[in-house]
């Protein structure tokens, strides 16, 4: 296995699959949406410290800590990349959930989402530019592919901001019905992203098989820490514990999905980064419900 080899893969992903998962991202978002009102980010002016915490921990403390990572390890440069995407992409579709299944506070889960969800639509471009700038082998690969961060914040923007403003829409013109449609539409387009990420591997399932164990292997070292990270900071701060599983899990848990999406749309499913998004994308599930279900467990200490 020649690991230096992933630099130069292209994962097979063609324009159709391409424009149904921007299709099946919008559609998740509009579903976190419809539990979203202007309350929530009214909230956030009542208790700010926790919405402080967690936005920092989502799009400063994580970056830095993988910028050392990726610094410490020193993987292929697509696979630092990928790295660096998935540490800049906003707080993930299944958060709030894993956060009510650890008890922590699902209120602040939310406020996180919306808030970081507009918020990545500037970040995480910026995120991806600055840090991927600051390590030689990723600043190469940027220079040759040559993106520009406002054509990425376009593409976020539509496929998160657009759907976030519709979905909030809906929810204050038809409250009864946005609660219903909100639970089906979350786990429909959610499992139907899944699959979709599926069909991607196995499509390309020799490369997947080739470099699975060193690929997996960087994903749940990296996972581990963000979790680590964002509860390590929120202890800092002394926020209670329930927001600090909030904190905790919204740092674990990437959206991976629009990471991937943004990798075949402007880097033309470059190997490593897909491979590294789209391991994520399954792992951080698996992940994220072992530590909430040993927390559902656990009694919160008053």
């Amino acid at each position: 296995m020649q690991i230096a080899s992933l630099d130069a893969l292209k994962i097979n992903f063609d324009a159709q699959a391409l424009w149904t998962l921007n299709f099946a991202l919008a559609w998740i978002m509009f579903g976190i949406a419809l539990e979203i009102s202007l309350s929530d980010f009214k909230e956030l002016l009542k208790k700010p410290k926790p919405i402080l915490v967690g936005v920092c921990s989502q799009f400063i403390f994580l970056p830095i800590v993988t910028f050392l990572l990726v610094y410490i390890v020193k993987p292929t440069p697509s696979i630092a990349l990928g790295m660096f995407m998935v540490a800049a992409c906003p707080g993930g579709n299944v958060s709030n959930f894993i956060t009510h299944l650890a008890k922590g506070n699902s209120a602040l889960s939310v406020s996180l989402t919306a808030l970081a969800t507009l918020l990545a639509i500037v970040m995480t471009p910026l995120n991806l530019k600055f840090w991927g700038s600051l390590y030689l082998p990723t600043a190469t690969l940027l220079e040759e592919i040559a993106i520009s961060p406002l054509k990425m914040i376009q593409l976020v923007a539509l496929l998160l901001g657009v759907p976030l403003i519709l979905g909030m829409l809906v929810k204050y013109k038809f409250p009864i019905i946005a609660q219903k449609a909100a639970k089906v539409l979350k786990i429909v387009s959610l499992l139907f992203f899944i699959v979709l990420i599926f069909i991607a591997l196995f499509n390309n399932r020799d490369i997947f098989l080739e470099y699975i164990f060193y690929v997996l292997g960087i994903t749940i070292f990296h996972n581990l820490l963000a979790f680590f990270t964002g509860f390590s900071f929120a202890s800092i701060f002394q926020l209670s514990a329930r927001d600090k599983r909030a904190v905790t899990i919204e740092t674990g848990i990437q959206n991976s999905g629009l990471g991937l999406l943004l990798i075949f749309t402007f880097f033309e499913g470059l190997g490593g980064m897909a491979l590294l998004a789209a391991f994520w994308g399954v792992w951080h599930l698996v992940s994220g419900l072992i530590l909430a279900t040993y927390w559902n467990k656990k009694q919160i200490k008053k």
